[in-house]
């Protein structure tokens, strides 16, 4: 059975992630969140996508605890290369999709809500690409999509660091488009997307594929370079332990090994 649900709203689609509270992602979740855009991109009554998730939080990422395990195997890194490529398909939709960023949005999670053309939040949302303070790689493209949204100085510091950035200072960097109460997040996005909708599918679906001429295949590179790093970083002390102590809730204790 799909963690992912689809409902339609007049001409906007409507992409539930229903793995609640946390909202962890792994290939399986993309590949349906994937296949839910090319559903919709395929119905030529939507105009435009929201993506959202079911109760307290957009997606805390992927579950790292599960990759401290495997020692940087092959099936591991097949694994990553695997749900970079169900990445890819989410760059590749046709539809402007507008995420509706609840509660954390951290790792893996900001990666998705970067990958929407527009992002709603609250002042209690919070977004963290906390990668780094994990002892491992940034992933799922934000080396591309991060900068692009809010330039490569802020990215930079924003990836160094791992802070937690609120929802007010989000807004203020353009990491949120538009700022709203928190129970109205969900409500916004889909306002968000109707106003989309009025406009000729065509003439959006066109000027889209201008503005975004070369995103999708500065994004796969990325995520290459990424991947290839992520490898490198999985199998050493500083990944172990920045799993272990985000687990423990300590500050990691980090050797550069």
């Amino acid at each position: 059975m799909s963690d992912v649900k689809i409902t339609r709203d007049g001409h906007v689609g409507i992409v539930e992630l229903q793995r609640g509270p946390n909202n962890f992602v792994d290939i399986d979740a993309i590949a349906a969140i994937a296949d839910a855009y090319d559903e919709l991109d395929a119905d030529k009554e939507i105009r435009a996508i929201v993506q959202c998730s079911e109760g307290k939080h957009f997606s805390a990422g992927a579950n790292l605890a599960e990759r401290v395990k495997d020692d940087g195997d092959s099936i591991t890194q097949e694994a990553t290369r695997h749900l970079y490529q169900e990445a890819h398909r989410l760059m590749a939709a046709k539809t402007p999709v507008i995420a509706a960023v609840s509660g954390a949005a951290v790792g893996a999670g900001i990666g998705l809500a970067l990958a929407a053309d527009f992002r709603v939040g609250s002042s209690e949302t919070r977004l963290s690409a906390n990668f780094c303070r994990q002892g491992y790689h940034p992933g799922f493209g934000t080396t591309y999509t991060l900068p692009r949204i809010v330039g490569e100085q802020k990215a930079a510091w924003l990836f160094y660091t791992g802070r937690r950035v609120p929802g007010d200072e989000a807004y203020e960097m353009g990491l949120l488009d538009w700022l709203v109460p928190s129970d109205q997040v969900r409500a916004k996005a889909i306002e968000v997307a109707q106003e989309i909708a009025v406009s000729a599918p065509l003439a959006v679906e066109f000027t889209r594929k201008t503005l975004r001429n070369g995103v999708l295949e500065a994004f796969r590179q990325a995520t290459y370079n990424e991947a290839f790093e992520q490898n490198l970083l999985r199998v050493t002390h500083d990944f172990k332990e920045g799993v272990k102590a985000m687990n423990e809730r300590r500050t990691p204790d980090f050797k550069g090994y």
